[in-house]
């Protein structure tokens, strides 16, 4: 395992980096519009590096917002921080505005702390573009979730582990990645990734990742999660190929899909259709800007 800390020779000091650091807020409310309840901005708060942008919407979906990184990345010590609350009755989407990449860091950890509060009746998406990881570079990131009655929740996260397009490997990297979802205060899913090492050599065996260098999870937390197997399990099937391999499973009013490739761009080939099919929406504009 490659040491990537930062050694000082006799006599000299260890040398101090700027870190990124930022935290962002978003609400969204009903207001009343022309005798119709319709989804608008009720918050936004932005500090830092984190950003929050609002762009039009004109496919009926609800409003979107667009989470972005103005350091660019990434590194050990950077700690960005996203929330996003869902009003009751409401229903709009939050994405990122391009993927996230996490460097190569010289000590240190990233931080990533995302938080989701979903009132009675509204419908969240949590559609962020893949994560991008290269090489000596390490992350910690969460996703919260607190779910009320009977809120519905379209959630996806996906890892890519460099670009192979650019010929690179990721042979050293330190990951850790959690899931918490609560409804009404309940524990409903909790998941951990934890990837430490040559990351080649791990997910080479056929019970870790046979091999894949991208892979995505895909969560429906919905009263209707269990009916959309079947049709989940039929575009999974229709989207077969070479290089990606995906299943999925219902339970509880749960719907988690698992998805790896060996790259982003075929992760990306399964992973847009299985949004669109799960949000009846098209996939925010963002995703192809």
């Amino acid at each position: 395992m490659a040491d990537f800390s930062t050694a000082a020779l006799p006599g000299e000091e260890v040398p101090r980096f700027e870190r990124a650091d930022g935290s962002a807020r978003v609400g969204f409310a009903l207001r009343s519009i022309d005798g119709r309840n319709e989804t608008r901005l009720a918050d936004l708060f932005q500090d830092g590096s984190a950003k929050v942008r609002m762009p039009r919407v004109y496919d009926g979906s609800g409003p979107a917002a667009v989470f972005l990184n103005s350091a660019g990345g990434v590194t050990g010590g950077d700690h960005l921080s996203f929330e996003a609350h869902f009003g009751a009755g409401t229903r709009a989407t939050v994405t990122t505005q391009a993927a996230e990449r996490i460097y190569r860091r010289v000590d240190g950890v990233g931080r990533i702390d995302n938080r989701l509060v979903v009132e009675t009746g509204a419908t969240a998406h949590w559609l962020p573009q893949e994560t991008i990881v290269f090489d000596g570079a390490g992350l910690r990131r969460c996703l919260d979730v607190d779910l009320a009655g009977d809120a519905r929740l379209v959630a996806v996260e996906s890892l890519v582990l460099g670009r192979t397009a650019m010929g690179e490997e990721v042979n050293a990297v330190d990951l850790a990645d959690h899931w918490r979802i609560r409804r009404d205060g309940r524990l409903i899913y909790a998941d951990a990734l934890r990837l430490h090492g040559d990351s080649r050599a791990i997910l080479a065996g056929g019970a870790t990742g046979r091999g894949a260098r991208a892979f995505a999870t895909i969560l429906v937390a919905a009263a209707e999660a269990v009916s959309q197997l079947d049709r989940a399990r039929d575009l999974i099937g229709s989207l077969a190929a070479d290089g990606i391999e995906a299943g999925a499973s219902a339970f509880d009013g749960l719907l988690s899909i698992r998805c790896l490739a060996i790259d982003g761009r075929r992760l990306r080939a399964i992973v847009e259709p299985l949004i669109e099919t799960l949000t009846d929406r098209p996939l925010p504009r963002a995703w192809s800007i």
